[in-house]
């Protein structure tokens, strides 16, 4: 079967899409439900952030073996089931009584869906003609980059009307839709008996990037590498990514083929995926504390502030999808990058005060900026790849582009408690006798260091003022970071003549794995040129 020929190829894609929005809505849409939860479990502040943390970490861990497990059980029959299991699991976390019953719902949760989007994604590309992925891949971006944004919207809608449990049961309808479309449309692949699982990379690969996440995690409560706990989990995760690249590239049959990383657009790519996730969900996890805590903003009127950000990203997306034939991706990624910049330096100069129209602005370019970015990202770490070597690579970017969000969360934590005590200290050691504003009138009554009220007022004062100067850096360093992923654009190519085929430069040696049955002409030419 050719993609041109592919049957019922609107209704895989819808089903497709419903599984990435899933996916990527349960990535952030219990975090306003957290409070909730810890009332009706009946934890503590520091417990109820493993709901969170569980998920986190079996998604990643997950992630690395989808294009192994596409390749030996078929991915018409993975997709099926980690979706269905996604879908009970859901039902599992909203019919929790205990903490110990949530959080491993959440672990099972977060391993089944861990392969949804790159399953979603490597379907979409084999489904689509190499002229036409450009406007499939945007489909599939607004899932992906829509989906966290919406996510502490929706969350929040449904715990204030509802309850924290819909949270989670707003998967079932959804979920019972996608399965059942996809057992009657999607087309079926040949599964490979005769595979085996790299347990030996599994595990280090597993230690490494479960240890990570949980140093990410949890460093701002620890006080970072001042604790024992946090030094063991650094020294473990460089320990498990180390054997990991070691055993990769000295197995004989590792379940991550290193010939992948041959191809200069996906390895390019990956980086710059990597780089953007450092900013992708870091700038909106800033933003909703600083409208609720410095603007006043009601929680779910800034749940509704951030919406537009989205917006942005799906225009961006269709008009990237338009162009995609026309215009040099790499082109419209620089644009992208430096309005991503633009809006991330203007942040860097708001005050609680901002007006609702430069906030709206900000934040649609903000938006628009990331879907202009994310579109042509996708489209080219697969322009040269081998065909054989889609699902590897969807779930390498689904990866790298989770641990970015990780690290630059976590990032922008510590800096904003760091430079928040920075700019306290330096703010009062201006507050002296000699300080002629606190010696009279109405400032010097009210803000008075001598009197229990005045020295309670004058220190909220000046966190505040040191908070919206740590904000303002915090800002000002994710426009630096955004800068760096321009300095990688030169190393990537359009694609050529392979790529508007759909076929890829293929590696010496015997014919990968993986392949499907949508591209039996390619999978010929393989076999007969050895």
């Amino acid at each position: 079967m050719t993609q041109n020929a592919v049957p019922h190829r609107a209704l895989i894609t819808g089903c497709t899409m419903v599984a990435t929005l899933m996916q990527a809505l349960d990535s952030t849409i219990a975090n306003v439900a957290l409070p909730y939860m810890q009332g009706s479990l009946a934890t503590t502040s520091d417990q109820i952030t493993w709901v969170l943390t569980s998920y986190v970490i079996a998604a990643a861990i997950m992630t690395a073996p989808v294009g192994w497990l596409a390749a030996r059980f078929g991915r018409k029959n993975l997709f099926i089931v980690t979706l269905a299991g996604f879908t009970l699991t859901s039902m599992m976390c909203g019919a929790a009584q205990s903490l110990e019953q949530m959080v491993l719902f959440r672990l099972l949760q977060g391993m089944c869906g861990a392969a949804l989007v790159p399953l979603s994604q490597a379907t979409l590309l084999d489904i689509y003609p190499a002229e036409r992925r450009a406007a499939a891949m945007a489909i599939w971006g607004i899932g992906v980059m829509v989906g966290p944004i919406l996510g502490p919207t929706l969350g929040g809608f449904l715990t204030e009307h509802y309850s924290w449990r819909w949270v989670f049961y707003v998967n079932l309808p959804f979920g019972a839709l996608a399965i059942a479309g996809l057992m009657a449309f999607m087309p079926a692949e040949d599964s490979n008996d005769t595979m085996r699982f790299d347990w030996t990379g599994f595990a280090v690969l597993a230690l490494g990037i479960g240890s990570l996440q949980l140093m990410l995690d949890r460093g701002g409560n620890q006080d970072w590498f001042s604790s024992r706990e946090i030094i063991t989990e650094a020294v473990l995760a460089g320990l498990g990514l180390y054997l990991f690249v070691v055993h990769m590239f000295t197995a004989e049959q590792p379940f991550l083929p290193p010939a992948i990383f041959r191809d200069r657009n996906f390895t390019a790519a990956v980086l710059m995926m990597f780089l953007i996730g450092i900013v992708l969900l870091a700038s909106s996890a800033l933003l909703a504390p600083y409208l609720q805590n410095l603007s006043s903003y009601p929680v779910e009127t800034a749940g509704y502030a951030m919406a537009p950000r989205g917006i942005g990203t799906v225009v961006a997306m269709m008009i990237a999808g338009r162009l995609g034939t026309r215009v040099d991706q790499r082109k419209l990624m620089g644009v992208g990058m430096l309005l991503l910049s633009w809006s991330l330096y203007d942040m860097s100069l708001w005050t609680p005060d901002v007006s609702g129209q430069r906030l709206l602005l900000t934040i649609v370019v903000q938006g628009f900026a990331l879907g202009i970015v994310f579109n042509p990202l996708t489209v080219l770490s697969f322009a040269t790849l081998a065909p054989q070597f889609r699902g590897d690579a969807a779930a390498l970017l689904s990866l790298f582009r989770n641990i970015g969000a990780a690290i630059g969360v976590s990032v922008t934590a510590f800096s904003l408690a760091q430079l928040t005590q920075v700019s306290h200290a330096d703010l009062a050691a201006a507050i002296t006798p000699f300080n002629r504003l606190l010696q009279s009138g109405a400032a010097g009554h009210l803000l008075n260091p001598a009197t229990p009220g005045g020295a309670a007022l004058l220190e909220a004062a000046i966190h505040r003022e040191a908070l919206i100067i740590a904000y303002n850096d915090d800002y000002r360093l994710m426009m630096l970071a955004t800068l760096a992923p321009l300095l990688l654009l030169p190393l990537m190519r359009r694609g050529g003549n392979r790529a508007k085929q759909g076929q890829g430069a293929l590696p010496p040696g015997p014919p990968p794995r993986g392949s499907g049955p949508l591209e039996p002409i390619t999978l010929r030419v393989v076999g007969r040129g050895g």
